[in-house]
C-alpha cells in the first residue's frame, strides 16, 4: 500500500487528523489494531475545551455533538465545606466546556471516515516503523492473518505511550520526562442523574473527589485512593459514603445514589516526550504525552496536536513548504508544557498527600483562597481548564502563577 500520512491508531487524534487531511485533499491511511466494536466501546475522558468543540464542528462532526453535548459555564470547587462556583464565560470572554463522552467522539468520527473518508482497517496491528529519518518511511502492520507494509511520505504515530512509533525513535533522539503521584483515582459510573449542573472539585478532609457526568442519566464520579488499590476492596455502599463525606458542603445539598455499573483504579503519572518529531515520524497525544485527569486535559492536548498537524499538512499540500511541519515540535510542546504544568497544580492543590503535614494542608488551602478570592487567580485557572491558544501567544511566557 501506498500514502502521504499513515496514521497509526483510530484513537480521536489518529481519527480527526484523518478527517482534517481528508478535507484538505492529503490522502491518508489509518491502521487500528483492534476492532471495531473495541475502538468506539473504550471508556475515556470526556470534558472538552472550546477549540476542541470548534474542532469537532469544523470536521463535519459535530451534529450529535451540538445535540448531546452538556455546555457546562465552569466548575464547583468544595473545601472547608464552602462552594465556590468558577464562572468561565465571565473570566474569558464567554469560552465554555462541553461534556461529550470520547466513546461518542469516535463514533462520530468513525462513521464519517467509514461513509467518505480515506482508508481506516481495522485489526491492523502496527509491527514497526522502519526507515523513519529517510524520505519514504515505511510501516510493517499484520491485517488478515498476513504482514504488509504501508509506504508512506511521513508517519503520525497515535497509538499511545506503548505504540510502535515511539519506539522507533533511535536510542538517544528524545527524552522522557515524568512524574508519578502518590496517589491514584478509584472511578465508578453509576446509573443516576448527576447530583450538581457542574463538575465539582472537592478537597475533602480524607482526599480528593471529583464529581462528573457522561449524560443527564449517566454520573461518573472519582475519589483519591492510594496507589495499588483493588477495586474489588471497594463496596458500592463504602464508595457512596466516602463521596458523600468528601463532596459535602454546609446547606442542603445531597449526592444522589444509584446503581454502580463500572469501577476501575486509574494510577496517576505525567510524562513528556521531546521531540514530538524524528525525521518522518511524528508523534501525537498519548504516544507523546501523559498527563493526570484532574485538569482534563489529555483529550484535548491529543486534539491540538492534530490540529497543528492538519495545519501543517494543509500547507504543504498547498505550498510544498515544509516549515510548520519543522515547527511542529517546538509549538506542540509549548502547549504541551502548559497543560502538564496546570494538570500537576491542579493535582498538588486538590490531593491529601501520603504523610502531609499541617504546613503543606494549609499551603493547599492558601492556594484554593487566592483563585476563589481573586479575580486575577481565577481567571488563570479558567484560561487554562477552557484551553489556551492552539500557538501560545508572547505575552504568555510571563503567565501569573497560582
Amino acid at each position: 500500500m501506498r500514502t502521504t500520512v499513515g496514521i497509526i491508531g483510530a484513537g480521536p487524534a489518529g481519527l480527526l487528523l484523518a478527517r482534517l487531511l481528508h478535507r484538505t485533499g492529503v490522502d491518508c491511511v489509518v491502521l487500528e489494531s483492534r476492532d471495531r466494536a473495541y475502538v468506539e466501546h473504550r471508556q475515556r475522558a470526556g470534558m472538552l475545551e472550546q477549540g476542541t468543540v470548534d474542532a469537532l464542528r469544523e470536521c463535519g462532526a459535530g451534529e450529535r455533538l451540538d445535540v448531546e453535548g452538556l455546555v457546562h459555564h465552569g466548575i464547583e470547587l468544595r473545601f472547608e465545606g464552602e462552594r465556590h462556583h468558577i464562572d468561565f464565560p465571565g473570566l474569558t470572554g464567554g469560552r465554555t466546556v462541553t461534556i461529550y463522552a470520547q466513546t461518542e467522539i469516535v463514533k462520530d468520527l468513525v462513521a464519517l471516515q467509514l461513509a467518505d473518508g480515506p482508508p481506516l482497517l481495522f485489526g491492523a496491528e502496527a509491527l514497526a516503523v522502519e526507515k523513519p529519518d529517510s524520505a519514504a518511511p515505511v510501516v510493517r502492520f499484520a491485517h488478515e492473518g498476513r504482514e504488509r507494509t504501508l509506504n508512506c511520505d511521513w508517519v503520525v504515530g497515535c497509538d499511545g505511550g506503548h505504540g510502535v512509533a515511539r519506539a522507533a525513535f533511535p536510542a538517544g533522539a528524545g527524552r522522557t520526562y515524568a512524574h508519578d503521584y502518590p496517589y491514584s483515582w478509584l472511578g465508578i459510573l453509576a446509573d443516576v442523574p448527576p447530583s450538581c449542573d457542574e463538575l465539582i472539585y472537592a478537597r475533602g478532609a480524607t482526599g480528593f473527589a471529583l464529581h462528573s457526568m457522561r449524560s443527564p442519566r449517566v454520573s461518573r464520579l472519582y475519589l483519591q485512593v492510594p496507589n495499588g488499590t483493588d477495586p474489588g476492596d471497594w463496596p458500592d455502599e463504602r464508595i457512596w459514603d466516602e463521596l458523600a463525606a468528601r463532596l459535602a458542603v454546609d446547606g442542603d445539598w445531597r449526592l444522589e445514589r444509584g446503581p454502580i455499573t463500572a469501577k476501575s483504579v486509574t494510577p496517576m503519572r505525567s510524562w513528556v516526550h521531546e521531540p514530538m518529531r524524528h525525521g518522518r515520524l511524528l508523534l501525537a497525544g498519548d504516544a507523546a504525552h501523559i498527563v493526570p485527569p484532574t485538569g482534563a486535559k489529555g483529550l484535548n492536548l491529543a486534539v491540538s496536536d492534530v490540529r497543528l498537524l492538519g495545519r501543517a499538512f494543509a500547507e504543504l499540500h498547498r505550498t510544498g513548504s515544509t516549515e510548520l511541519l519543522d515547527r511542529y515540535s517546538r509549538t506542540a510542546l509549548e502547549r504541551v508544557w502548559q497543560a502538564t504544568r496546570f494538570s500537576y497544580d491542579m493535582t498538588k492543590m486538590l490531593h491529601a498527600q501520603p504523610n502531609e503535614d499541617a504546613f503543606e494542608h494549609r499551603m493547599q488551602l492558601a492556594r484554593l483562597r487566592r483563585i476563589t478570592a481573586s479575580r486575577s487567580a481565577a481567571a488563570e485557572l479558567a484560561a487554562n481548564y477552557t484551553g489556551l491558544p492552539l500557538v501560545p501567544q508572547p505575552q504568555e511566557s510571563a503567565e501569573s502563577r497560582w
